[in-house]
């Protein structure tokens, strides 16, 4: 019986210490004291109903230290207070040892097999590409994420940057190397496009492997009528050299995306682009703009089974020596749909201008993807190209995507 109310005074002891960890009021205090002194009591005659002498009263304050110590003397302190020992490790950052201070490590491997309607060719099989992911918090303002791309044998720093969210403003900051805001599909990495390739409109306007560039980036999220988007950039072009002819001076690029939820299931997104850049050197004005529509519908219950997705682009690029040159057009369409939780039918349309002379080149590229799991997914595709005045080119390709660590087949 004394056991019992032993354990039922420590238990009252153990909440008066977590109520008073949480500042209780002093009506909350009141009201432990009092049961405290109740169960002191009870003890008290227990313990003369058998004998023993009841110790003296002692304060309620008294009783929790006596509480305290015994119960680290049982967990092998020796009665010694560790409270100020805890508050000042934890303080210091105890928990924060080497693993947790090790970035976030991703692996994707992406190849490629190839069967054209000109028979056997020298590179059928392509090892496309083996990216290596690094991401970490560098504290609590500032991220950062670097991305070193193993491609026919030269490596290169895909993305390195750094970015700060929380600034003035609600602004986030980008300081780096990256992949910049044009459209949606120029933004994402290769190995996570709905194709195996980018349109051919962003591969012939922006460059073969769409554009990227080194400088700042500044990106705001406001709401009104909507969710909207507005992203800035300042860059030195690290892609096609002939863009901007090479001259290593600044481009500049502003991105306005907004973003409805038309209903539970379905959303929709529409955003414009535009691009500029000179080159002194030969009176080069290079001025690109975009516009990109998507619709997605996606049921809640049934979002891993059953999904739709409607996008395209349309591109306008001008190229200005001594303040005349043509207007070049290009764009795509292109839709996927989710037969069931692992299969997914996919289908894409390519219209393009070449900058220099206007040749049109169309292309059809349907396309089967088996979503084997979140780490893996395989692709079969056709693609039907034709330029002006030339016979139709066929293509067949089967993908194989896998990565390895906490990052899957990630967009950017």
């Amino acid at each position: 019986m004394i056991r019992t109310w032993c354990a039922t005074l420590l238990a009252v002891a153990c909440l008066t210490t977590q109520v008073a960890a949480q500042q209780p009021n002093q009506r909350q205090l009141d009201s432990l004291a009092a049961q405290l002194r109740q169960l002191r009591a009870k003890v008290d005659s227990l313990l003369a109903a058998q004998g023993r002498k009841p110790s003296a009263p002692t304060p309620v304050g008294d009783d929790l230290a006596a509480l305290r110590a015994a119960a680290s003397q049982a967990a092998g302190g020796g009665g010694r207070d560790t409270t100020q020992g805890d508050t000042l490790s934890q303080a210091m950052g105890r928990e924060r040892n080497q693993a947790q201070l090790n970035p976030e490590i991703g692996v994707t491997g992406d190849i490629r097999g190839y069967a054209t309607g000109r028979g056997v060719q020298g590179d059928n099989f392509d090892p496309r590409e083996f990216e290596i992911g690094f991401q970490s918090a560098l504290d609590p303002y500032s991220h950062t994420k670097i991305f070193v791309s193993l491609e026919g044998g030269h490596v290169s720093v895909e993305e390195g940057y750094a970015y700060w969210t929380g600034l003035p403003g609600h602004l986030r900051l980008d300081f780096g190397k990256y992949r910049q805001q044009f459209g949606e599909l120029n933004r994402w990495h290769l190995h996570a496009v709905p194709e195996t390739e980018y349109p051919l409109a962003i591969t012939t306007f922006l460059g073969e492997d769409g554009l990227s560039g080194t400088g700042i980036s500044l990106y705001r999220a406001f709401g009104g009528l909507g969710t909207h988007e507005l992203t800035a950039q300042v860059t030195r072009s690290a892609s096609d050299s002939e863009l901007f002819g090479n001259s290593g001076r600044p481009t500049y690029l502003v991105h306005l995306l907004n973003f409805w939820q038309l209903n539970h299931s379905t959303y929709m997104q529409i955003g414009g682009t535009a691009l500029y850049g000179t080159d002194p050197d030969s009176a080069l004005r290079t001025k690109i703009g975009g516009l990109e529509f998507r619709l997605t519908w996606r049921p809640p219950l049934r979002a891993m089974y059953h999904e739709w997705t409607l996008r395209g682009e349309l591109l306008a690029l001008k190229k200005e020596v001594a303040g005349t040159g043509p207007t070049r057009l290009g764009g795509y369409v292109s839709s996927t749909y989710k037969l069931n939780q692992r299969f997914i039918l996919g289908a894409r349309y390519d219209y393009v201008e070449s900058p220099d002379f206007g040749v049109i080149t169309r292309q059809i590229v349907p396309s089967l993807t088996l979503w084997q799991s979140e780490w893996v997914f395989l692709r079969a595709q056709y693609q039907w190209q034709r330029i002006a005045n030339a016979p139709a080119d066929h293509q067949i390709a089967l993908q194989a995507v896998w990565a390895i660590g906490p990052h899957k087949h990630e967009t950017y």
